[in-house]
């Protein structure tokens, strides 16, 4: 009986193919099956176009497709046939590594794949490799000071009610918002009520074409790129 394999979840950085780390690279070219998400509507995963100059001509890729819905059950039954798939090879003794932007464990579509394979088959072998997050990029970027001394630091979550938002804000001394693209306009409002929002940098498309960096939230679009953060400073 074939000893079953590992997979890996590894993270490929928010979108600069040069912050991949030494030990993704290495990883990306010595398992077997490269997985990524992609939508069902057009294939594309945003994750492998960041990987793919690290990988060999010859990488074996398999698309796990995820349709574009808020339906829980569709989620579940989409995480559930894309955990067998994914099980499948590994019972037969492949590893593989399945991609993920940023960080796997932070706000992460790996996530949820940990879990179902879990649920499926509790003895799976599974590994992180670590991944920049887009935040720490965004800081670095335009040379932000995320946190130092005794400040804290808030991560969270723009699908968040701007009524929990602004608690969190409150109580930190430095936040970032992530996903803030579905609620902008709230969070924009929420924001200029609090007057943080000349404190506030809203970073798109990091490292990819159309990267933008608005020090003025004013003049951001209602609906930013998918790929958006929110950087706040207070002090």
């Amino acid at each position: 009986m074939n000893k079953k394999g590992i997979l890996y979840g590894v993270g490929v950085g928010p979108g600069d193919p040069e912050l991949l780390t030494l030990k993704a690279i290495r990883i990306l070219n010595e398992v077997d099956v490269i997985f990524a998400a992609a939508s069902t509507q057009n294939e594309y995963s945003t994750a492998l176009s960041i990987a793919r100059p690290h990988l060999k001509p010859e990488a074996r890729i398999e698309q796990l497709g995820f349709p574009m819905t808020k339906n829980p059950e569709a989620l579940e039954d989409a995480w559930r046939k894309n955990a067998e798939t994914v099980a499948h090879e590994l019972h037969r003794g492949l590893s593989g590594a399945f991609l993920t932007l940023g960080d796997p464990l932070t706000y992460s579509t790996y996530g949820y794949l940990q879990r179902a394979l879990l649920s499926l088959a509790p003895d799976t072998q599974l590994k992180v490799v670590p991944g920049i997050t887009s935040f720490n990029a965004a800081a670095a970027h335009i040379g932000w000071v995320l946190a130092e001394s005794r400040q804290s630091l808030l991560i969270t979550s723009g699908t968040a009610a701007p009524e929990r938002l602004a608690k969190q804000l409150d109580v930190a001394d430095n936040a970032v918002i992530l996903k803030t693209y579905k609620n902008f306009e709230k969070i924009r409002a929420m924001l200029e009520h609090s007057r943080m929002a000349d404190k506030t940098v809203l970073v798109s498309r990091l490292g990819m074409d159309g990267e933008s960096i608005l020090t003025n939230i004013a003049a951001a679009p209602k609906i930013p790129h998918y790929l958006s953060l929110a950087l706040i400073k207070k002090d």
